[in-house]
């Protein structure tokens, strides 16, 4: 949740806009009025370097809560990232006001650790910020010049590996420090950019890392992106990902480079559970998958990429924690199994 005054600043930048959000093709390291800008100047107004201007701090978030907005180092990368949970669940140590924990007190609310497009504007709109549903929210910005969550661009992540190791540290060495939280409650949500590094890298590396506990499953909401694995697949994580809910999201009119990628992920993905000795049914009831509403990339309401990515947030307890399925406010279902609908159908590409 933006303050008026970084909110202010974020737009005077124009660091973002929804365009920016998709999978690039090459890095857009800042504009001005008019158009084109000199080699100096994207030098010296890269996205990343625009965002460290922007104002970290406390603020509200949504439901009243505290919203904590720091930066560490892990692995050598610079991490920005937000936590929204009661100010009581942070640590002494985190600077909130009305902090009571101690740093690695067990919590009892999980967390849902969104990682967002090319370009950043989920973290910045923190669409999964307040509790919801047991689950306090995260957002990591990725230390890439451009914004883009494995570096590189398009569908090539290049730096996937080390961004997902440095997620992954975050949530492990550097967030117990910061708040109380249950390790065996830990789910993740991607958007474009930051769905190709989960699908592509993080969850065929990290996902034995992050199993719930016997009887609880991790959840992974996947919205407007996808790859097949970039990396091996261990024994444990193809276990781990065996109890893990996955939701593929789209939209009738999703970008043509992801049009087949996000199937092939699917299938990817289905294969490994197979694998793991997973029946039809069971496979169906562990990952679902929906392209239905007719939007553009990751506009899940058919209006905007904004309003679409929060719908989806507002939704993440029915898509991937039991729930009915129907996304906030509307009356659509996703929740249809991978198994035979793994060749997704687009109408257009935006």
């Amino acid at each position: 949740m933006l303050t008026v005054r970084s909110l202010s600043l974020f737009l005077a930048l124009g660091l973002l806009s929804a365009v920016e959000a998709a999978p690039q093709s090459r890095g857009r390291t800042g504009r001005k009025k008019g158009g084109q800008i000199s080699k100096g100047q994207q030098q010296a107004t890269t996205a990343f370097a625009q965002a460290q201007q922007i104002p970290q701090g406390v603020s509200t978030a949504t439901d009243g809560s505290t919203i904590l907005d720091t930066n560490a180092t892990v692995n050598g990368l610079p991490l920005r990232f937000k936590v929204s949970a009661p100010a009581d669940q942070f640590t002494t140590d985190s600077g909130v006001a009305g902090a009571t924990q101690a740093a690695g007190a067990a919590g009892n609310l999980g967390l849902n650790v969104l990682l967002h497009g090319d370009g950043g504007q989920s973290f910045f709109d923190f669409p999964n910020q307040a509790v919801q549903d047991g689950l306090a929210g995260v957002a990591v910005l990725a230390p890439d010049p451009n914004l883009f969550w494995g570096g590189g661009s398009g569908l090539d992540r290049t730096d996937g590996v080390a961004h997902s190791q440095a997620v992954a540290d975050l949530i492990a060495n550097v967030l117990p420090s910061m708040v109380a939280f249950d390790a065996n409650k830990v789910s993740f949500t991607g958007v474009s950019g930051g769905s190709l590094l989960l699908s592509g890298f993080f969850m065929p590396a990290h996902m034995a890392q992050f199993a719930g506990a016997a009887g609880q499953e991790s959840q992974v909401l996947l919205n407007c992106g996808g790859l097949e694995p970039q990396v091996d697949v261990s024994a444990d994580n193809a276990a781990a990902l065996a109890a893990t809910r996955v939701h593929f999201q789209s939209t009738q009119q999703e970008l043509s480079l992801l049009q087949p990628a996000i199937p092939a992920a699917i299938q990817a993905y289905e294969q490994i559970v197979t694998g793991q000795g997973l029946a039809a049914d069971a496979v169906g009831a562990l990952q679902t998958v929906d392209n239905s509403p007719n939007g553009g990339h990751c506009e899940f309401d058919e209006k905007d990429f904004v309003s679409g990515v929060q719908l989806m947030a507002d939704s993440f307890s029915a898509v991937v924690q039991g729930g009915d399925g129907v996304l906030a406010g509307t009356n659509v279902n996703v929740l249809n199994p991978v198994v035979g609908n793994e060749d997704l159908v687009f109408s257009g590409a935006s």
